[in-house]
């Protein structure tokens, strides 16, 4: 009687052994998926999150190359082509991207900026056995471009040596304004002689040699900069128009029209220019003793025309100061060649306005500037020897600021 008892306890202990180990069994296949599937989405999520570091470096990097194409002077359609391509390099792959300039949203919208958006869909591994949907990621940055300071003098050759060169006994001062040059030359901006210059810096693409010491607001010139485009390379060529319009060169005073000039200007005596835009098919002298003036004037020079002023001279002439060619008051043409252009003029000659040849030299070697200081200079490469002080506040009189040293930075 007694063994039948133990033998029945054993059986039963040994029956309920058995069940407990199948039911540890059965929970353990059942929650096995749960736990590879927890195990698997922290991975997965490191995984995601080490991509979306990736993804915001690609546009972070996509949105800087937009933006130096920018500065450099590039179209829309480059300036993608360079995001695009930076993408690529850093393994977008099959991802989307989007560039815009300005940005289409956020708080640059209205700025000189470039705003990139990036994005992948992601294959899942461990999180399979959840769903099949791809993960997508984005990504967005927008390089802004500032403008470190304003030009009142820009040489735009690339390469010319000396392509700024202030000599002689010149006597020069910019107020509020930087002396800029794209020549990567390693004398690109030159300061020789007795010459006196004061500037807010001097700013190169390339190099500065200074035979005598500048008074400038930066603590050294700025060398190894970013070149600039040109600043007025959206401003439209005029037009000539006919019939021709011809001098009366034997008069000692006389008002003459805006309009096409097919021979030239030879100006002497006493010359009125009436407001309006002048196409000079041929150079433009201005004899010793003229007297030349006009208001609200743009001169464009057509082809490789230059403009020549007497020393002896008195030249007051100021820009418009609204519409198409407002704050221009000499336009060269760029489709000239190589030339030079020498302003020169009495100490009580104003030039009011920009003086821009994209394709030529300017000799500045007048004792004048503009109404207020304002007279900016832009053209291929500057040699001045005279003695001028200039200011760069010059948006009351139309004209425009001249940027100088962009730099650019990740924003958002």
């Amino acid at each position: 009687m007694a063994f039948n008892c133990f033998t029945r306890i054993r059986l039963m202990a040994a029956s309920m052994r058995g069940s407990r180990a199948a039911n540890v069994a059965t929970i353990f296949a059942l929650t096995l998926p749960i736990v590879v599937g927890a195990a698997g989405f922290g991975v997965e999520t490191s995984y995601w999150y080490y991509n979306s570091l990736r993804l915001q470096a690609t546009a972070d990097a996509a949105a800087y190359a937009g933006a130096l194409e920018q500065i450099s002077g590039s179209d829309t359609p480059t300036i993608v082509a360079a995001a695009t391509q930076s993408a690529a390099t850093n393994g977008l792959g099959a991802g989307t991207i989007v560039v815009n300039t300005p940005p289409a949203s956020g708080p640059n919208t209205a700025k000189k900026a470039v705003e990139v958006i990036v994005g992948q869909k992601l294959n899942r591994m461990f999180t399979l056995i959840f769903t099949q949907s791809q993960v997508p990621e984005q990504a967005r940055a927008v390089a802004l471009i500032t403008d470190a300071s304003k030009a009142c003098l820009r040489a735009l050759d690339p390469s010319a040596s000396q392509s700024v060169l202030v000599s002689g006994s010149a006597s020069m001062k910019l107020t509020g304004c930087v002396i800029m040059t794209n020549s990567i030359a390693q004398d690109a901006i030159k300061v020789q002689g007795s010459a006196a210059l004061q500037a807010d810096c001097l700013i190169s693409a390339g190099g500065v040699v200074l035979n005598n010491p500048v008074t400038t607001i930066c603590k050294a010139p700025i060398t190894q900069a970013l070149p600039i485009p040109d600043p007025f390379a959206s401003v439209p060529a005029p037009t000539a128009s006919n019939p021709c319009q011809t001098l009366k060169n034997n008069k000692t005073t006389q008002t003459i029209q805006p309009g096409t000039y097919c021979s030239g200007m030879d100006l002497s005596g006493n010359v009125t220019l009436s407001p309006g835009v002048y196409v000079v098919q041929g150079n433009l002298k201005i004899n010793a003793g003229a007297v030349v003036t006009g208001s609200g004037v743009t001169i464009f020079m057509a082809g490789s025309s230059t403009v020549s002023m007497n020393g002896n001279a008195t030249v007051t002439l100021s820009a418009p100061q609204s519409g198409t060619y407002s704050g221009m008051l000499f336009y060269g043409d760029r489709t000239g060649m190589a030339a030079q252009s020498t302003f020169n003029g009495t100490a009580d000659s104003l030039l009011t306005g920009a003086i821009y040849f994209s394709k030529q030299q300017v000799n500045y070697l007048g004792n004048f500037s503009g109404k207020n200081g304002c007279t900016q200079v832009v053209a291929d490469t500057i040699q001045w020897s005279g003695n001028s002080t200039i200011n760069q506040d010059c948006s009351s009189l139309g004209m425009k600021d001249l940027p100088a040293a962009a730099s650019v930075a990740i924003v958002e």
